[in-house]
């Protein structure tokens, strides 16, 4: 009997998967607030699920499935990429807080890779970039390759597609091909979203003299509506009123997802469809209207077909992934998405004059 937990740290809950011999036996949720209130209630929700195989942990940026017990201050640098002179974002510092718990026990947690350690993404896709998707947007696309192989009843290998994902915080696109994931847009790089303003203007980037993390998580439709308690639910009501700012700021977010799709169809042929996953998926008009825009493409558009209904994509990928990682059920998905074959660190294939300063700023964080 394989048991396993998968973690989505996402960034207005942290959700857990739990899969027993590939059946659902967890799905839960806490607050972000209280993990950056309580670390432990992280490891509670571990613990009370009884004996574990293996956890995919918490992973943010991620690391080449890289054992909790060998995580030491410079993973930790990689894991959330704070500056040492920056404000503590009370969340990632609960992330690190975490894994000194975790550290202190017997606990098999193990943080899973991003987007841009795959070996499956060709190098130059990864030059002067960091963020190509966070782990929990690879665990996404893990559960894309999950459900259309078994929607379409074809095998893993022939899996074929481009995934936005468009959750509470950072949008994302991830393009698959032949199973493995072999490109992608993460969420500051690509187009704004209702928390964050995505890629960057260079030349705003140089006005601001610098900036804090924090930063990185406005600008989105929340900041243009000027509404910190806005839902995507109450925005899609704002819509449905023809509210003129609610229309710009969806427009905008809306047209960014179809260029990252546009631009993935350059590293992936011919994509069988495009699917669609994140916590505004949950919302039908706003689902709606992209499919409408996708339909452009000629590709059918659809919904991530979730294995269960309490719990995000990403933490129910993070759990297919921890139970292939042990030969469980998912096995077979695992090495065709060939996702054992990762290394590095996020910051390898930066080559401005600046590099081996950012390396090395984990010293000082």
């Amino acid at each position: 009997m394989v048991r396993v937990i998968g973690i989505d740290p996402g960034t207005r809950s942290f959700d857990f998967c739990g899969l027993e011999d590939g059946k659902i036996f967890l799905q839960t949720s806490i607050t972000s607030v209280e993990v950056a209130e309580n670390p432990q209630s992280i490891l509670d929700v571990i613990t009370e699920a009884g004996e574990i195989d293996l956890v995919a942990g918490p992973s943010g940026y991620g690391l080449p499935l890289l054992p909790a017990s060998k995580v030491t201050e410079k993973e930790f640098f990689q894991l959330v990429l704070v500056r040492h002179d920056d404000d503590k974002i009370p969340v990632l510092e609960a992330i690190k807080d975490m894994v000194r718990l975790v550290q202190k026990t017997d606990m098999n947690m193990v943080f899973i890779p991003g987007v841009i350690h795959l070996h499956s993404v060709p190098v130059w896709r990864k030059h002067n970039r960091i963020d190509l998707g966070t782990a929990d947007k690879l665990c996404c696309a893990v559960l894309g390759v999950y459900d259309q192989a078994n929607r379409l009843k074809r095998p893993y290998q022939e899996t074929a597609f481009i995934l936005v994902e468009l959750g509470y915080g950072y949008p994302a696109a991830v393009a698959v091909q032949n199973g493995m994931i072999v490109d992608g847009i993460g969420g500051t790089i690509g187009g704004p979203g209702f928390l964050t303003l995505g890629g960057m203007d260079g030349e705003l980037a140089y006005l601001l003299r610098g900036f804090s993390k924090g930063t990185l998580f406005q600008g989105g439709v929340m900041s243009r509506l000027d509404d910190p308690t806005l839902s995507p639910e109450a925005f899609a009501e704002l819509l449905s009123q023809g509210e003129p700012k609610a229309t710009e700021a969806w427009n905008a977010v809306a047209e960014g997802l179809v260029k990252s799709v546009a631009a993935l169809t350059i590293s992936v042929k011919k994509p069988q469809e495009i699917l669609l996953s994140g916590r505004l998926t949950r919302v039908p008009a706003l689902v709606k209207d992209l499919e409408k825009r996708m339909q452009n493409f000629g590709y059918p558009v659809s919904r991530v077909q979730r294995l269960g209904e309490k719990s995000k994509e990403a933490a129910q990928g993070a759990a297919l992934f921890a139970e292939g990682l042990v030969e469980g059920p998912a096995a077979e998905l695992v090495k065709v998405m060939r996702l054992r074959e990762c290394s590095g660190t996020v910051l390898d294939w930066i080559s401005l004059p600046q590099a081996k300063e950012i390396r090395n700023m984990y010293r000082e964080a």
